[in-house]
């Protein structure tokens, strides 16, 4: 049976000269597309839970710097209509998850019964992609503490699973602590990814995994300890 899930794109924003890096990466993907002004969902319940200014404001840059039509998918405020919101995101063509906060994200996508829904969607071709807290929502699993005061409080808790990796975003400057922390409750040989800001992390169905725009660090867990591996790199297709 031929598999017709699509390539996940987890993206890392970044301010500097980074800070339209997501946007270059989203007009790359719908050229790839070929398809002329692409329609994209906006999903913005981790971005102050549906925050209208924030979507003014990335609507318009994916408007003028993607070339596509933007349609806001409302699910975070308590009279959404999520039959409508359901219905609407089965006919756009690209399905973006935006930045803020993704536990608070996630929240709002489990109390509105919408997980699975999100999930089904994927297995039936369609194209997702992550801005920052929308890529580690896109991803299995994320760290964080009932007390942030007290290490011991760490724990797991689920994300979308629609990419099947363990990732955080644009935290080099922290050292991805937050990545090695959720690492260490995992299986021994597990790789998490730390999505370097202005990069991308191409996942394909069958697992297999590319850095886009910049280098992907890599850590593993072995012998009870996380090791950093080599980056994974850039494909240079002229070669």
């Amino acid at each position: 049976m031929t598999n017709i899930q699509k390539p996940i794109y987890l993206i890392a924003g970044g301010g500097g000269r980074n800070i339209l890096s997501t946007f270059h990466i989203i007009a790359a993907i719908v050229r790839d597309m070929g398809k002329a002004k692409p329609t994209i969902a906006y999903i913005g319940v981790a971005s102050l839970g549906d925050n209208w200014f924030i979507y003014l404001i990335i609507s318009g840059l994916l408007r003028v710097m993607c070339h596509c039509q933007v349609r806001r998918i409302l699910i975070a405020p308590k009279n959404a209509d999520l039959d409508k919101a359901q219905e609407a995101l089965e006919l756009v063509d690209i399905v973006f998850l935006s930045g803020g906060d993704m536990e608070a994200g996630m929240k709002i996508l489990e109390e509105k019964n919408m997980v699975g829904f999100f999930q089904e969607l994927s297995r039936k071709g369609k194209l997702f992609v992550g801005a920052s807290a929308g890529s580690i929502m896109l991803a299995n699993e994320w760290v964080n503490w009932r007390n942030p005061h007290d290490e011991s409080t760490a724990e797991l808790f689920p994300c979308l699973g629609i990419a099947p990796v363990i990732c955080d975003t644009h935290a080099e400057k922290d050292d991805w602590n937050e990545l090695k922390a959720a690492l260490q409750f995992k299986e021994a040989g597990t790789i998490a990814y730390g999505i370097i800001s202005g990069s991308c992390l191409k996942v394909y169905p069958d697992g297999r995994l590319e850095a886009m725009n910049g280098a992907i660090a890599r850590y593993i867990l072995q012998n009870g300890k996380v090791e950093r591996q080599a980056d994974l790199l850039p494909v240079d297709y002229t070669k």
